[in-house]
């Protein structure tokens, strides 16, 4: 049994890679169990508040059976799971776990849980209305056998039991076991994103308007040079000469002169390496960060070292002030405080060196319960974005009059609204999922598995979504049909830099031995190309 063997692997403290739809959630109470015996606790590490309390009320039953306690740490919330409470949201027959589940065409809204950090990436399609979790303080939380929480709240409650004064004060327990899902996500992508438990700072922010103000007169290559492979933009002399001159100092490299320098370079980074709507979204008179691998929105994480209040000022928007740091730790260093750690996710073999060279965590391939029936075809490369955007057009067309749903996966908010208007002057009709909308994500996934539907998505539909064919709610005749056609094509407008971030859009296609398929269409003018592709490529290409 293939479930068998992923919960072999995490007790042994590994990763197991298990693809989506082979059920991870339940394969990790294996391990979780067997470790919580041991009475010291054991962690279950998900990406956000929705997932922790989701996964934490579906197997609590399981682990209440047998005889174990359940904790959930939420953002500014802890439970404790009791069996014996009944909310005005329990069913009429008081079920202990019969969370009711109604299709995305019949929902008031969605459950998505109260984290600041991260968006809910769990699949949108239903809502779960939750029951038998009691209140407790943080503290209970963490003494229950079984605890339930995302990284953030996770490192966060370190951080905070750092700077007690007194002992009781603490709410962590000594680190026992903790399995991590979505591994390569917390371990690999935010490894080095730091938790930051800060105090505000009282120095002025007008100085921010004024170098956002100077940058601009800045010329390229002139002035300042950027280097795209390594991220980064630095003054030449004679843009630095120019700043000392508007600055009215002989010589800006002197030590009452260093933080002017580096607010320099922050203004400069910010106007030529940040775009907007790429990197960031204005909304609300805010600057809200973009997260690069799921294309969802970061509400309450902020640039550090004054970089946020730079792109505020390019923008224009209020400011606010930067804060001093008063405990500070990355993902990378505090999982590794745990003397046993494991990880499941449905892309973990690509990064198997840096597992286990950094965590000291091998990588294990899980199979699938039924053989993948999808086909992956090779990338079709073009001279120009233009070409490569007139060929996907073409490509979603037929698919469409074929009756075959489509996902077509874009990198950015700003790419994905380009094409977006292409596919409006070409008349095809199609759906828009990014950031901005995000609102809307459970009625634009829950159809877009319908027959002929088009869905033009950033990788907020990489991780985590579970598409279903025929749309909701479930019509079994209509699921055929659409098997039949092929089942759902992937369509991929661009690389990106993390190849397991392209499986992850792939792994939407094809779930659970259901036939699809999917391609990337990728021009010499992408960024990946462009930056990390030889003049060789566009020399082969003129041929």
């Amino acid at each position: 049994d293939v479930q068998l063997i992923g919960g072999m692997v995490l007790n042994q403290g590994d990763i197991a890679e298990m693809r989506t739809g082979e059920g991870k959630t339940l394969v990790a109470t294996l391990a979780t169990y067997l470790n919580a015996l041991e009475g010291k606790g054991a962690h279950v590490v998900t990406v956000n508040d929705y997932l922790a309390r989701r996964d934490a009320v579906w197997m609590a039953q399981v682990y209440d059976f047998l005889g174990l306690s359940v904790g959930v740490i939420q953002h500014e919330k802890s439970y404790l799971y009791d069996s014996s409470v009944k909310t005005a949201e329990s069913d009429q027959d008081g079920d202990p776990l019969t969370p009711r589940v109604r299709s995305a065409q019949s929902l008031p809204r969605v459950f998505r849980g109260d984290d600041e950090k991260t968006e809910a990436s769990a699949s949108p399609l239903v809502e779960i209305d939750y029951d038998h979790l009691r209140p407790a303080s943080r503290k209970e939380a963490y003494q229950a056998d079984i605890t339930y929480g995302t990284n953030n709240e996770f490192g966060f409650d370190y951080l905070r039991d750092n700077m007690v004064s007194k002992v009781e004060q603490m709410v962590q327990r000594p680190f026992n076991f903790a399995i991590v899902d979505e591994v390569d996500s917390i371990l690999i992508d935010e490894a080095r994103t730091p938790l930051i438990i800060s105090a505000p700072d009282n120095r002025p922010i007008d100085l921010y308007y004024k170098y956002a103000k100077l940058v601009k007169q800045l010329k390229e290559n002139e002035d300042y040079n950027i280097d795209e492979k390594m991220r980064s933009s630095t003054l030449s002399e004679q843009g630095i000469k120019k700043m000392e001159q508007w600055l009215g100092v002989e010589n800006i490299y002197t030590d009452a002169g260093l933080d002017s320098v580096h607010h320099i370079e922050q203004a400069l980074k910010a106007n030529t390496l940040f775009e907007k709507d790429k990197d960031y979204v204005e909304q609300d008179n805010e600057i809200i960060i973009v997260d690069e691998f799921t294309g969802r929105l970061m509400q309450g994480r902020r640039y550090s070292e004054g970089l946020h209040q730079a792109i505020e000022a390019k923008e224009g928007v209020e400011i606010k002030r930067e804060s001093r740091t008063l405990a500070t730790i990355t993902f990378q260093n505090y999982f590794r405080l745990y003397p046993k750690l494991a990880g499941m996710t449905g892309t973990a073999k690509t990064e198997e060196e840096e597992f286990r060279r950094i965590y000291n965590l091998d990588v294990y391939v899980i199979p699938t319960n039924k053989p993948i029936e999808r086909l992956d075809h090779q990338d079709r490369v073009y001279k120009s974005s233009k070409g490569k955007y007139e060929a996907l057009v073409r490509e979603i067309k037929k698919r469409q009059d074929k009756g075959q749903p489509v996902l077509v996966g874009t990198i950015s908010i700003e790419q994905n609204e380009e094409f977006s208007e292409i596919l409006r002057h070409a008349g095809v009709k199609h759906e828009i999922l990014n950031a901005k909308n995000h609102e809307r994500e459970a009625e634009i996934i829950a159809q877009a598995g319908a027959k002929s539907s088009v869905t033009l998505a950033t990788n907020m539909a990489g991780r985590g979504v579970d598409i279903v064919l025929g749309g909701a709610p479930f019509d079994k005749e209509l699921a055929v049909e659409v098997k039949r056609l092929g089942g759902l094509h992937v369509l991929g407008t661009e690389r990106h830099e993390a190849r397991r971030i392209d499986n992850q859009l792939r792994g939407r296609s094809g779930r659970q031995g259901d036939p699809g398929s999917s391609q990337f269409f990728i021009s010499v003018e992408d960024d990946l190309m462009r930056i990390f592709g030889s003049d060789r490529i566009k020399n082969m290409m003129n041929r």
